[in-house]
């Protein structure tokens, strides 16, 4: 097992020093026709093929990391997220444009928010989880486990108990040191910040996660592996390991691997992947594809007043198309 998880940690920090920190695949160059690509009928409630796939900004990412991390704001109607390499977070507000929010970051990744409205952030270069107080403090909610420095927490969900469920992948452009931990894991985290509990730790890059709407499920997705696997939350908020199965396959001959998840409110899951995101039924059945151009999704949320805008990062840019159903919003109401 331990030469199995030095051959993965060798394949991650491969990847790693390939993509400045993000997975990919294919040619990174290629640019291909926007348009919404209709797989199965279902897609029609979900998005119309006529539907315009909107560019709102470029220019953001780098060497050291790409734009990430979109969180819609709701009551100051903007978005923030992640301009990993130039250590930025930036707002988007529709109908103004982009503007800086607030630097450094730490080389913050994933965003989301608390049953609070509290902000919580992955940052790459202290290797952890960090949650905004209201009164402009910052408080750690992991760095280490069992007494190791975490590699680098990608991306954070909040579940509707205040619970926090975060992933931790090696995709740092150093190599791992003796006092490393010597696997990719995903982890949970308390209300209280009291327990810190390993659910899984035989991924090789896990990045996105997301719940679906009943919270009954946990998706999290394999950058390296190329798809999204499903497991079935226990009432104590662990997985139910005998659930573990592939619920997706997202690899092909374009560009793009697994990266940012989001379920929207009847339970389509939506993912980037080869080619564009990728928009699942609640089965796994691949419905349609979101092709806007980029060689690769890094992240996607949901926004709006009503949340049926689905925002896009890529390696440099921020894009939105228009939906007909509404996603998942944040911060999740009670259950």
């Amino acid at each position: 097992m331990q030469t199995e998880n030095r051959l993965s940690r060798r394949h991650a920090l491969k990847l790693a020093l390939a993509t400045g920190g993000i997975a990919m695949s294919g040619n990174t160059h290629a640019q291909t026709e926007k348009r919404i690509e209709q797989l199965d009928p279902a897609l029609e409630k979900i998005i119309s093929v006529s539907e315009p796939i909107l560019h709102l900004a470029d220019g953001f990412g780098g060497a050291q990391g790409p734009a990430e991390g979109p969180l819609w704001w709701k009551e100051g109607h903007y978005l923030l997220f992640s301009d990993i390499h130039n250590n930025k977070r930036m707002k988007y507000t529709p109908g103004t444009g982009v503007s800086l929010f607030s630097e450094p970051t730490n080389r913050a990744n994933g965003l989301t928010r608390d049953q609070q409205g509290r902000l919580l952030a992955c940052e790459h270069d202290t290797r952890r989880v960090t949650r905004l107080e209201l009164d402009g403090s910052l408080t750690v909610i992991a760095n280490s486990f069992q007494g190791r420095q975490l590699n680098r927490p990608n991306d954070v969900v909040v579940k509707s108990d205040g619970c926090i469920y975060f992933t931790d992948p090696w995709t740092s452009p150093e190599a791992p040191q003796q006092w490393d931990l010597t696997f990719s894991g995903v982890y949970r985290v308390t209300p209280d910040l009291a327990t810190m509990s390993l659910l899984i730790g035989d991924f090789v890059i896990p990045n996105g996660l997301a719940f679906s709407p009943d919270e009954k499920l946990l998706y999290i997705n394999d950058s390296r592996h190329g798809h999204i696997r499903s497991f079935e939350l226990m009432p104590n908020g662990m997985l139910a390991k005998q659930t573990d199965h592939v619920f997706a396959d997202l690899r092909g001959g374009e560009s793009g691997v697994p990266d940012g998840m989001k379920v929207d409110q009847e339970g389509n899951v939506y993912c980037g992947g080869a080619g564009g995101i990728w928009i699942m039924d609640s089965k796994g059945k691949k419905l349609g594809r979101i092709v806007h151009g980029a060689p690769a999704t890094t992240n996607i949320a949901f926004g709006g007043d009503d949340w049926k805008t689905l925002y896009f990062t890529s390696r440099n840019h921020l894009g939105s198309v228009n939906l007909k159903i509404p996603g998942i919003p944040v911060p999740a109401g009670k259950k």
